[in-house]
């Protein structure tokens, strides 16, 4: 397994991280597999060298937390791996959700708690929170480091203005810093090279790209953009249509599937490999259903494009709007006030 290091953290990572949204309840989402079958996919994942592992307290309502933490108390050296998880998102009621100082100490401790362990190696903001002033939050994720429940921070979906002001505020009151970053980044979204990107590699902050295969369009799941996943696949259906809408979109995965097609790779490697190959990603968040596609990631990392193939599927792409980046509506609508 090749691995890296966490931005400035000095913590060793793998190229990979296993995003354990699928793993859970299928009470949440009918997808997601329970704990039973989610070993699985775990062992494969540890056996193969990753060390990587990304949940939140908002997935599986917090049974994601739980199995993520149970499987790998029992699997691995917690010594060795590293567990990340997030914050913001939580029942309707009051001080359940947000970033304000009450329920980042509140849900800090609750993720705690299901992941059976004393510290989180990197807690992570999963959305910006309008509501509460930047300082606030991160004066309390600064005091959860010093307490030595939290290792390092980290954000998520932000532009680049917000993570600016964050680095600076820290920077200027002395704080724990977002030492990661992750973001919607893959080849049918490719936005934040003109402004994030850069500013991660300038500041040295890892960039985590969520839906690195576009919700499975990349990995050739579907025979056309707006063609449907079926009863289960409901919700992924509407982010589908929320962030993928375009016809150059489809185009994008036409010159996955060409290239695919001439290497005998199934398309999932070529648009993982694609990705790998930049210089400032460090780690895509791959969320798998089914071991074959745990494999096929593991297997993209030691699979090397030629510039001319980067150039047949970088060429179809048109740029567009801001999608899934810092506001919460990707899962829910926003807070009223």
């Amino acid at each position: 397994m090749k691995t890296t290091v966490l931005g400035r953290t000095g913590m060793t990572i793998s190229r990979l991280c296993l995003g354990c949204m699928s793993f859970g309840t299928p009470a949440w989402r009918p997808w997601v597999l329970d704990e039973h079958q989610a070993r699985p996919f775990f062992r494969r994942a540890l056996e193969a060298g990753i060390n990587f592992f990304d949940t939140a307290d908002f997935y599986s309502d917090g049974v994601s937390e739980e199995v993520t933490g149970k499987c790998l108390r029992e699997m691995a050296s917690l010594e060795e791996v590293v567990i990340a998880t997030k914050v913001y998102f939580g029942p309707d009621r009051p001080n359940m959700t947000g970033l304000s100082r009450k329920h980042v100490q509140q849900a800090c401790e609750a993720s705690l708690r299901r992941l059976g362990v004393e510290t989180i190696d990197l807690y992570q903001v999963h959305r910006l929170d309008p509501a509460t002033p930047i300082d606030e939050t991160l004066r309390a994720l600064d005091d959860l480091v010093r307490a030595g429940k939290v290792r390092h921070v980290g954000g998520s979906s932000m532009y680049a203005w917000e993570l600016t002001k964050a680095l600076g505020v820290s920077e200027r009151l002395g704080l724990a810093r977002f030492e990661s970053l992750q973001t919607h980044y893959n080849l049918v979204y490719r936005e934040d090279e003109r402004e994030i990107m850069p500013l991660c590699e300038t500041e040295d902050v890892a960039v985590l790209p969520w839906s690195p295969l576009a919700r499975g369009l990349l990995a050739g799941s579907r025979k056309g953009l707006r063609e449907k996943a079926g009863s289960k696949r409901q919700e992924t259906d509407a982010i589908i249509e929320l962030l993928y809408d375009e016809d150059s979109d489809w185009e994008v995965v036409e010159a996955v599937l060409a290239v695919a097609r001439e290497r005998g790779r199934p398309p999932a490697q070529i648009a993982l490999a694609w990705m790998l190959g930049k210089p400032w990603v460090t780690a895509p968040l791959v969320g798998v259903t089914k071991l074959a596609q745990l494999d096929d990631a593991i297997a993209a990392l030691e699979l090397e494009l030629t510039p001319a193939e980067i150039g047949r599927l970088e060429a179809p792409y048109r740029p567009h709007a801001p999608k899934g980046m810092g506001r919460a509506a990707l899962y829910r609508p926003a807070r009223r006030h």
